[in-house]
């Protein structure tokens, strides 16, 4: 993606001066840092309403490239994926603390190994940011809700 110059001869960076409902589908899409942490499985805890991250996959995520392998139709073929709006990041409390949307809905700047600011997809994977090599299960093989404790993963994203 070309971004505009400043009048400075700088790079403008969509993100920084444009608000989420403002953006174009390919600017909200190259937003993703393609961590994956997002397309893992959370538990709740009904009493407290604390959110626990999971290594448990979607049966659509591919750990390698840590991407959904059917994006276009994840939320017919997955009905509890919730496809990420201007309307709901801000509301939307599992998000991942890393997350651009989060971070850009509460008004925080990208980290440096966003791809957006590094220039290399890979850099989520370099920083150890990913869900690369950290996937554990996937939804499907497992047979009953008390399996999930047994990946939680500490530190809450």
């Amino acid at each position: 993606m070309k971004q505009a110059l400043k009048t400075d001869g700088s790079k403008q960076r969509f993100w920084e001066t444009k608000k989420l409902a403002e953006m174009t589908p390919a600017e909200w899409e190259s937003l993703c840092d393609g961590c994956g942490k997002c397309c893992m499985s959370k538990l709740i805890d009904d009493d407290t309403d604390q959110i626990y991250f999971t290594s448990v996959a979607c049966r659509l995520f591919d750990a390698k490239d840590c991407r959904c392998t059917d994006y276009a139709n994840r939320v017919a073929k997955v009905p509890d994926c919730v496809p990420l709006t201007a309307d709901n990041v801000g509301t939307i409390p599992w998000l991942p603390k890393t997350c651009a949307y989060r971070l850009l809905a509460e008004g925080k700047p990208l980290h440096d190994w966003h791809p957006l600011i590094s220039g290399s997809p890979a850099s989520v994977h370099e920083a150890s940011m990913s869900m690369r090599a950290r996937v554990t299960a996937f939804e499907q093989d497992m047979a009953h809700e008390g399996e999930y404790l047994d990946h939680m993963v500490d530190g809450g994203m």
